[in-house]
């Protein structure tokens, strides 16, 4: 029996931790409440022209209270993107306006909305690293994940 409770687990861990191939050159990331994006890391198949990102927000609260966006950078850039996003103020989805740094954002949402955004594949590079994080003040340190193509 704890050999079966065993690898239930270390299965459980593979799926909640591995990337999510996202088929069809499109995803749907959930965020909610508590700060959090259903998926931490996405694989963007290099044979896609395009690639779509809907942010759903399956929470309750306003976005002016807990907002959310989905802003994809290079790795390098995540953080200091968001910090300076802080001043761009919520009109802005808390990304400065025209920062070459990002290479796609969606809006900011509240509770039981969504939204999306489709950018070139030909924006990533093979080998680099992404990030595509939540720039609502304060959120980049947990709605944070990884993307790569593949």
């Amino acid at each position: 029996m704890k050999k079966l409770v065993a690898l239930i687990s270390v299965v459980t861990a593979l799926f909640v931790t591995a990337p999510v191939q996202a088929s069809d050159c499109e995803i749907v990331v959930g965020s909610n409440d508590m700060m959090q994006f259903d998926t931490k890391a996405i694989m963007v198949n290099k044979s896609c022209k395009d690639f779509k990102v809907t942010l759903k927000h399956t929470g309750k609260l306003p976005k002016a209270a807990m907002g959310h966006n989905w802003v994809l950078t290079k790795a390098s850039d995540a953080r200091s993107v968001a910090a300076e996003g802080m001043t761009a103020g919520a009109d802005n989805s808390f990304v400065k306006p025209g920062d070459a740094r990002v290479i796609a954002l969606t809006k900011v949402i509240g509770g039981g909305e969504s939204t999306s955004v489709t950018f070139p594949v030909s924006k990533l590079k093979a080998g680099e690293q992404y990030k595509f994080f939540c720039s609502f003040p304060g959120h980049i340190g947990i709605m944070i994940g990884d993307l790569t193509l593949a």
